[in-house]
């Protein structure tokens, strides 16, 4: 088959174009036929590396993906050969205590596709028939490849940090697929949300998606903040910067606030002060993935309508390493999306 691999880190003619032998399903997987494959920031880092963290190369990214079935083993149970699907990105051992509990991106062995194992950038996927979910006729491979890893770490951010009606929450990187995931989803639960993003149109766009209230980050973003709040801060902070952001969240939270994280794009360390953190009843909360419960509980969200994907762009995925440049260039919002039937 047809498929992009990384062998060694690098830019992005890193991403090779090959012929790979075709997945060998297990019993209780299916063979999709992929259609579309969309990028996250953690395709960026397979392909880039990060220091300290060792990938098991060589691999085949993509972590998210939509598809048709081709092949089903015999204890793939609930889904036939011709079903249309999306993968739930995360997978570890069903048997595991923290499976078995609901908890299974608590597991010692937990993946994801396309970092722990090959993903969607290949003619064709195999994976575990309890990580699959329906497309419902209405909703394109590209719009349910859009959906599954921002949706799922956003909706989970939100439930760890106890988000509810009528809290203020401030969000960073509108433009970013998280939280343009997380401003629908904080608006779903009845909050009150502060959006930043570093242009206009950013701005306008987080607006058409249910923000309250706009802030550019480019000016005195803590100071704006401050004034929408008449210093008062915000009760939940939404964050996956890092460095740039942390110093100028932690003079806006309130008294109880809670802060929560899933990434830091722009670095891995920042200054806390412990005295502020105890003194202020803050807590910090760290937020990577979440339960296959949370997984199915958003798509039922998005499936319904309630909430909706947003695509940037789709690149064809013979032209993967020009939209490896363009998520790095940060001009989108939302989401860049491959065609992978465009080889």
């Amino acid at each position: 088959m047809k498929a992009v691999i990384v062998r060694e880190h690098g830019g992005v003619e890193k991403l090779l174009f090959e012929e790979a032998e075709k997945p060998r399903i297990k019993p209780d997987e299916v063979l999709v036929a992929v259609k579309a494959a969309g990028i996250n920031h953690l395709d960026l880092w397979v392909r880039k590396g990060v220091p300290g963290h060792k990938f098991p190369l060589p691999m085949i990214p993509g972590t998210d993906v939509a598809g048709d079935i081709v092949e089903a083993g015999p204890l793939a149970t609930g889904f036939k050969v011709g079903d249309r699907v999306a993968v739930m990105p995360g997978f570890a051992d069903p048997l595991t205590e923290q499976s078995l509990s609901g908890q299974d991106q608590l597991s010692r062995d937990y993946g994801i596709f396309g970092e722990t194992r090959n993903g969607g950038c290949a003619e064709f996927m195999d994976a575990p028939a309890r990580n699959l979910m329906r497309l419902p006729p209405s909703m394109s491979y590209s719009d349910a490849a859009a959906c599954p890893l921002v949706f799922l770490t956003a909706w989970t951010m939100l439930k760890k940090a106890g988000v509810k009606a009528n809290d203020l929450v401030l969000m960073h990187a509108a433009g970013s697929g998280v939280t343009s995931a997380g401003i629908q989803l904080a608006k779903l639960l009845g909050a009150t949300v502060i959006a930043t993003a570093g242009s206009e149109e950013k701005l306008e766009k987080a607006r058409k998606l249910g923000a309250d209230f706009l802030v550019n980050y480019r000016q005195d973003w803590v100071e704006e903040v401050k004034k929408l709040t008449s210093k008062a801060g915000v009760d939940v902070i939404f964050d996956h910067v890092g460095p740039d952001t942390f110093d100028g969240d932690m003079k806006l939270i309130r008294w109880g606030g809670r802060y929560v994280t899933c990434g830091s794009t722009t670095g891995g360390e920042v200054r806390l002060n412990l005295r502020a953190l105890f003194f202020k009843r803050i807590s910090l909360i760290g937020s990577t993935m979440g339960p296959k419960a949370d997984q199915i509980e958003v798509w039922k969200l998005l499936t319904s309508g309630k909430v909706r994907p947003v695509v940037d762009r789709v690149f064809a995925i013979r032209d993967i390493r020009e939209a490896h440049s363009y998520v790095e260039s940060r001009r989108a919002f939302g989401k860049v999306v491959l065609d992978a039937t465009q080889w």
